[in-house]
């Protein structure tokens, strides 16, 4: 879909982050946009982004280049994940489907959350097989035991385990706009109602969204209920022992979402994870926590070579897949992008919010000297913080020098963070 074809006046996903707020009601853009607490990791998560730049190289023969990657013995078209994203119907309806139809479309996984809106049977109809399911591993073990077969009956190919949800983050924006599930309907949320329009005859159409996989699993048609029970099956005592028992459990792929200490890769080799992703749930759980592009490089060092590692939290532009990818990362997962392009107009806009990421992707590699993903390495990027160090000015202390390769006052004195060896 070139940018002259493009239905939405959408042209990079800050675009359809603004077509979103201007779409949704406040309490619902607002759950979507917003993270934990004063949502200081929330705004680190893009200002780390922001410090690396990426190293231009030309003059480099880049006439033929291809974004695909190979990840679980499978061929991807580029190294991009849609997330799971929890309740997404309430920004359209049956936006899982949305989704999982345009990442199929075009040749990416699609992670389906636990929290959906819509069946697991309803997703693996609309997927080409690359779909994965999320999954929480609940007090009740049995409950989540069977949610695995099922995800097994249904063909997922890959469980992704969130394991940074022992205790619910304190989202401020919800609790301002008195958003919950069922959604309540007081003066002030009727006020939004009144000037969102095509939003409310949407949703009268389709009906108020619903937890609709922990529906299922429950036999219960009362939202209030499958809410209530969702948070009280959240589990504070989640161990890696209860990683390897769902590993005992799961033959196919096994993801575990969620690590921010790198000293926690290596279990996720012992237990016999198959990948893992580095991710502060966008900021959603723990406010003040390090950005996942800054602790990435330490996950690289501990199993990069053993083990494939994903990373999300704050991915907006193909340019920031490239710096996650030159730091080592092997695909990057995507969640508000496409949440945004989904509540503003379903499949197409998703197709659309993808097709710019794989534009810009390719732009940057191309301009990068790169033809293929698997040549991008920690040499292609710097850190404008530690840059203006080398030059005196003042640089806040959590934007120390790495030392990843051992040298790091000389990657200083050349105004660059030490990468070298990361990867």
């Amino acid at each position: 879909m070139s940018v002259s074809q493009a239905p939405f006046a959408a042209y990079c996903i800050e675009d359809f982050r603004q077509l979103a707020r201007q779409t949704l009601p406040r309490m619902v853009f607002d759950f979507f946009d917003g993270a934990a607490g004063s949502e200081v990791t929330l705004r680190s998560n893009r200002e780390a982004l922001d410090r690396i730049k990426l190293v231009g190289s030309a003059p480099v023969d880049v006439g033929q280049r291809s974004l695909a990657i190979e990840l679980f013995g499978r061929r991807r078209a580029m190294p991009i994940i849609i997330g799971p994203t929890g309740l997404a119907g309430a920004g359209w309806p049956k936006a899982d489907i949305a989704l999982a139809q345009a990442a199929s479309d075009r040749g990416i996984p699609f992670v389906m959350s636990t929290a959906a809106t819509s069946t697991m049977e309803e997703v693996a109809g609309v997927s080409s097989g690359s779909h994965w399911f999320q999954l929480y591993l609940f007090r009740d073990r049995a409950m989540s035991e069977r949610m695995v077969a099922r995800a097994d009956e249904m063909g997922f190919e890959a469980i992704e385990v969130t394991v940074d949800c022992a205790l619910a983050g304190r989202r401020l924006r919800d609790s301002r706009n008195g958003f919950s599930l069922p959604m309540r309907w007081g003066a002030a949320q009727l006020a939004q109602l009144a000037v969102r329009p095509r939003w409310a005859w949407r949703m009268a159409r389709a009906g108020a969204p619903r937890l609709a996989v922990m529906a299922q699993e429950l036999g219960l048609a009362h939202t209030e209920t499958i809410a209530e029970i969702m948070q009280q099956q959240l589990d504070p005592t989640v161990s890696w022992a209860d990683v390897q028992w769902l590993r005992k459990r799961w033959r196919h792929p096994l993801i575990v979402k969620g690590l921010m200490n790198p000293a926690q890769a290596r279990m996720a080799l012992e237990v016999g994870a198959d990948a893992i992703v580095v991710s502060n749930h966008g900021g959603r759980q723990l406010d003040g926590s390090i950005s996942s592009i800054d602790i990435l490089p330490e996950f690289v060092a501990e199993v990069g070579k053993r083990l494939p590692i994903l990373v999300d939290s704050g991915f907006r532009s193909g340019s920031d897949i490239a710096k996650a990818l030159a730091l080592g990362a092997t695909a990057v997962q995507i969640g508000r992008a496409t949440l945004y392009a989904a509540s503003v107009g379903g499949v197409t806009a998703v197709t659309q919010a993808l097709d710019i990421l794989r534009s810009e992707l390719d732009v940057a590699m191309g301009l990068m000297g790169l033809t293929s993903v698997d040549e991008f390495d920690s040499s292609m990027v710097r850190n404008a913080a530690v840059a203006s160090s080398a030059t005196g000015t003042a640089v806040n202390s959590d934007e120390e020098v790495r030392t990843l390769g051992g040298n790091g006052a000389n990657g200083a004195a050349r105004g660059r963070v030490n990468y070298a060896g990361a990867k």
